[in-house]
């Protein structure tokens, strides 16, 4: 194998990615500290992780160890050896949500007459799906491990975790490699002639995985309130589950038992070259086989109908819009990863709810996941709607531009599609809800009734970060909004849904604390004031997307 070649790769495949934010693509010059921001925010988070977490263990054991309690070096290490278990969830999701980002129209597979065998491009495939979210999540936790560890005298324990850590990584990355190359086989194989189809069994097939995965990921780390003490007891116990084995290495060595760290060593190392030579293998066999493309058929002569967009009181340059729009979120692969947000916010609701229950940690963690399902999908679907639906149009931007499009139709036709996919999200978590939860009538109401208010105006507030930091490059990785936009609108976007509730919630902590029942009468003024708020918010945000369009289309005449 020849190393620079994968590192060639690797660089491709990242900067691939970053290439061409609109503009000069043969004077094209990467600075390196906007680059790399994921990586230095979360180092930045994780030293201060870890300085506070010093703190906290200072205060609790200042006069030695506590009654009840374990040393601060034998509970510190106990806590290290559950990283790994949490890092492998993470990644894996990480991973996975980005393969389906990537754009249909381009192929990531090596060329055939380049001079790359399969071992280098898989190598360098499983490294890139690496980079990114998941190796930030892996540095901040080492930078916040590195501080504490140093304040407390325990580096050689966390640089042994660093090093498992940046393993699991891997092992998650191999994991999502395989995965890739099975689904396009399959998708081809299953659909040659259904492009639209193929794109969504790609994506049930990416959620059915992730299901999977979670069903075993929290049937480990739930059904106990004692969550580090609890994992642990739980990873000793099923220490034949491959996604244990790593954690395993740390817990056995803070025991001082050296000959099963050295097991366990050996069967993880097994473990990840089996899985990368598998993928090589798989990707012999099927690296070069492309996914259907997208067919379109010819359906007579086109006559335009008013169609219930139009009874409504769209115009046809709306309808038209809406509809373009409705298609492309069936059709483009990139866009269907937003997909991905919500249902794991259900999943994770779900599963986490049912381990608190199981463990008997009292209504109030229910109470929270209950809240966080009937809230969250509606709004976070908002949100990141918002912040791409500009973007999305990419390089056929020119014909935004070219159609006799005025700024208000742009911003009201995109507004809608933003609230009836987070109308239909709503819904679909709220049943969900229901069913899972089963609150009662008042309690479901207010928190579907609070969810779309707080989706109207962030969908008011994330569409004026999509005219801001629209991303229109033709790259691999279609982002559709520029990072640090994207940064800036969910900052914004979780204040300002904060905002929309924060009348209930201070109603509810208000009853908590003086120990009284919140009334039905009450419950309605504050939701009174939430539409209020929401209604504020929508209305100053939409006048100022109209103008933001105006800017936006003129730049067309320039």
């Amino acid at each position: 194998m020849n190393w620079k070649n994968v590192l060639y790769l690797l660089r491709v495949e990242r900067k691939s990615g970053r290439l061409i934010r609109g503009i000069k693509a043969t004077r094209y010059r990467e600075n390196s500290f906007i680059a790399y921001w994921p990586y230095w925010v979360a180092a930045i988070i994780g030293v201060i992780g870890g300085v506070l977490a010093d703190l906290v263990t200072s205060a609790v054991y200042l006069g030695g160890t506590p009654k009840g309690l374990q040393p601060l070096s034998v509970a510190a290490f106990s806590f290290y050896s559950v990283l790994p278990t949490l890092v492998l969830g993470i990644s894996i999701v990480f991973t996975l949500f980005q393969q389906v980002q990537l754009a249909g129209k381009a192929s990531s597979q090596v060329m055939y007459w380049l001079p790359v065998t399969w071992q280098e491009h898989t190598l360098a495939s499983i490294l890139a799906n690496l980079l990114g979210w998941p190796a930030a999540f892996v540095a901040g936790l080492s930078s916040g491990l590195i501080v504490f560890s140093a304040l407390n005298g325990l580096i050689p324990q966390a640089l042994l975790t660093i090093l498992i850590l940046f393993a699991t990584a891997f092992f998650a990355s191999s994991i999502t490699e395989i995965i890739r190359v099975v689904q396009v086989r399959f998708t081809g194989a299953v659909y040659k002639s259904s492009g639209r189809a193929a794109i969504w069994l790609r994506l049930a097939g990416s959620l059915l995985i992730i299901i999977i995965f979670y069903v075993i990921y929290f049937s480990v780390i739930s059904g106990t309130s004692a969550f580090i003490s609890g994992l642990t007891a739980v990873q000793n116990g099923a220490w034949y589950v491959p996604f244990v084995w790593l954690a395993l290495i740390i817990a056995y060595i803070a025991k001082g038992l050296l000959l099963q760290s050295l097991l366990f060593i050996t069967l993880s190392a097994v473990l990840i070259a089996g899985l990368y030579f598998l993928a090589v293998e798989l990707n012999k066999r099927f690296g070069l086989y492309e996914p259907p493309a997208i067919t379109l058929q010819k359906s007579g002569v086109y006559t335009p109908k008013t169609g219930l967009l139009g009874k409504i009181g769209f115009s046809s340059v709306e309808a038209a819009l809406i509809r373009k729009d409705l298609r492309a979120f069936t059709r483009r692969r990139e866009l269907l990863g937003i997909y991905f947000m919500p249902i794991i916010i259900v999943i994770i609701s779900i599963f986490y709810s049912f381990g608190f229950n199981s463990g008997g940690s009292g209504s109030s963690n229910i109470l929270i996941w209950s809240s966080v399902i009937f809230l969250v999908p509606a709004s976070g679907m908002a949100m990141l709607l918002g912040q791409v639906l500009i973007g999305e149009e990419g390089q056929s931007v020119w014909r935004i531009y070219a159609s006799p499009i005025s700024p208000k139709s742009l911003v009201k036709s995109k507004f809608f599609l933003i609230i009836i996919f987070s109308v239909i999200i709503l819904f679909a978590s709220g049943v969900i809800g229901i069913i899972v939860f089963h609150p009662t009538l008042r309690k479901a109401a207010i928190a579907i009734i609070e969810a779309f208010f707080m989706s109207i105006a962030v969908a008011s507030v994330s569409q004026q970060i999509g005219f801001r930091g629209p991303d229109f490059s033709g790259t691999r990785r279609a982002r559709m909004v520029r990072q640090e936009w994207s940064l800036i609108g969910t900052i914004v976007g979780v204040i300002t849904a904060a905002a929309v509730f924060a009348p209930i919630f201070a109603q509810y902590a208000l009853s908590l604390y003086f120990g009284t029942t919140v009334s039905t009468l009450n419950y309605a003024i504050g939701v009174a004031i939430s539409a209020a708020i929401s209604i504020a918010i929508t209305v100053i945000f939409y006048r100022i997307n109209i103008a933001s369009a105006r800017e936006f289309l003129r730049k067309s005449e320039v």
